[in-house]
């Protein structure tokens, strides 16, 4: 006889399995939105390391790809919608797994915020004066009521949106492509910034921005309980993700670089490649990407949205709230099989954060995905040396490579992140808080209610009535 749980979970309804490798690599390739990396994220880069920026690139990839094949491992054998808290509770135990679970928490409620406070700038360029809070309100309920739709239209509808957004970064790889000034070779072994080498300081600060960039890979573990045969299909979906932003980030800024009719100008430049496609092409050109880099921020919103109610439809389903808020979040739509109420609770915290000031919200965000890779690094370790995670369908090759290369890397990102006093300081304070208010949360809260048990949903609508689950 099966003892029972300390306390009893809610009654859950299981999220529809309709989607296949494309529907999710277009959600998953949406919320990395990589047309707002390089309009958007990538011009910092060039500030700091000019054309270092390319190397800083380059050694992000790899730090990347790194990072995938954890992504991929523990997704493999946990291709569970609460992503990454999930896998570290597996492997590391309840209490990381929690933290994790804090972590995300907070940036996932404040990221469609982020995007949204930057729509009005990138539209300023065809629609001058927008108020950045009513233009990033107005986006996020919007984006929010989408999200509750079936996921199988929304992946289409991001298909199509992301048709527009790498549309416009072929523009932008065309123009460089052309009519190149400058080879990439002396720009490769010689970078340089404003006349001056680039310095290994530059490219390194450079190459923290760029794994954000690139970032976002993971996102597919989140709709994993929405996808056909997910265990056997996710690493492929992740692995592809990133092959595909490498491309399509990478590429342009090499051929803007190669292109520009003067690389002091596009460096000192507020939208340097905005700029470019004004000088390469034409205003009435530099309007119309500027609309397909907002509809990329749309597109990132929407899937973002879509992929953060899935965790805290988990969330709900681990009962890490409590009642009745537990009982909300795995609450499904009928109609739609959407976690709908967990959507407007998303979209509601979003809409709720575009009141708050945006530099605020960048610390708060701080080392958030860092602190994840770190403990993803740490879950990998652990899920081969314990057995944990011996039933992944995928393995990583040359384990424990990705592992060791991941944590090495992101040592330095906090290291160079605690030198900069500005915000990343502040940034590493803020997530070292929000780990200890998590950390707090379950030992005073969570663990007083029982064993913490994280759920497989294979096993929790396939178990009998009444049996508990052991993940």
């Amino acid at each position: 006889m099966q003892p029972a749980e300390p306390f009893p979970a809610p009654t859950l309804q299981p999220l529809r399995r309709s989607l296949g490798v494309v529907g999710i690599l277009f959600l998953t390739l949406s919320a990395i939105t990589p047309a707002s990396s390089v309009f958007i994220i990538v011009p910092e880069m060039l500030k700091d390391a000019g054309t270092g920026a390319l190397w800083a690139m380059l050694i992000a990839g790899l730090v990347c790809v790194a990072t995938a094949y954890l992504y991929a491992e523990l997704s493999s054998a946990w291709p569970v919608a609460g992503g990454e808290y999930v896998m570290v509770a597996h492997t590391l135990g309840p209490l990381a797994g929690f933290v994790i679970l804090g972590v995300n928490a907070l940036n996932n409620f404040i990221f469609p915020a982020v995007v949204g406070l930057g729509l009005s700038d990138v539209l300023s360029t065809v629609i001058p004066g927008l108020r950045p809070i009513p233009v990033a309100v107005g986006m996020v309920v919007a984006c929010t009521l989408v999200s509750v739709l079936r996921i199988r239209f929304n992946a289409w509808l991001t298909g199509v949106f992301l048709a527009v957004e790498l549309g416009a970064l072929a523009i932008l790889f065309l123009l460089g492509l052309l009519d190149p000034v400058r080879p990439l070779g002396p720009m490769l072994l010689h970078p340089a910034i404003a006349g001056a080498p680039a310095t290994a300081a530059g490219i390194g600060l450079a190459t923290t921005v760029a794994i954000f960039a690139l970032n976002g890979y993971g996102n597919a573990v989140y709709l994993a309980e929405e996808m056909h045969e997910p265990a056997k299909r996710i690493a492929r979906v992740i692995l592809l993700a990133l092959v595909l932003t490498l491309l399509v980030e990478i590429a342009p800024l090499a051929a803007v670089l190669a292109g520009a009719p003067d690389l002091k100008t596009l460096f000192a430049s507020a939208d340097p490649f905005g700029l470019f496609v004004t000088l390469r092409g034409s205003p009435t050109l530099a309007a119309w990407v500027s609309l397909g880099v907002a509809v990329a921020i749309v597109n990132a919103a929407i899937a973002c949205i879509i992929s953060f109610a899935r965790f805290f439809y988990s969330t709900g389903r681990d009962q890490a709230w409590g009642r009745p808020f537990d009982a909300w979040a795995t609450a499904v739509h009928p109609r739609f099989g959407t976690p709908w109420i967990a959507t407007l609770v998303v979209g509601g915290v979003g809409t709720a954060a575009c009141f708050v000031p945006l530099p605020l919200l960048l610390v708060l965000s701080g080392a958030g995905i860092g602190v994840t890779y770190l403990a993803m690094a740490f879950a990998a370790l652990a899920g081969r040396w314990t057995g944990a995670a011996a039933h992944s369908p995928y393995r990583m090759p040359l384990f424990p490579a990705a592992p060791l290369v991941t944590i090495v890397a992101l040592l330095y990102v906090f290291w160079t992140n605690w030198w900069d006093l500005e915000t990343g300081r502040r940034g590493l304070i803020a997530t070292a808080a929000q780990m200890l208010v998590a950390a707090a949360y379950y030992i005073l809260v969570v663990k007083r209610r029982g064993p913490w048990i994280v759920r497989d949903p294979i096993d929790e609508f396939q178990a009998p009535a009444g049996a508990p689950s052991q993940g």
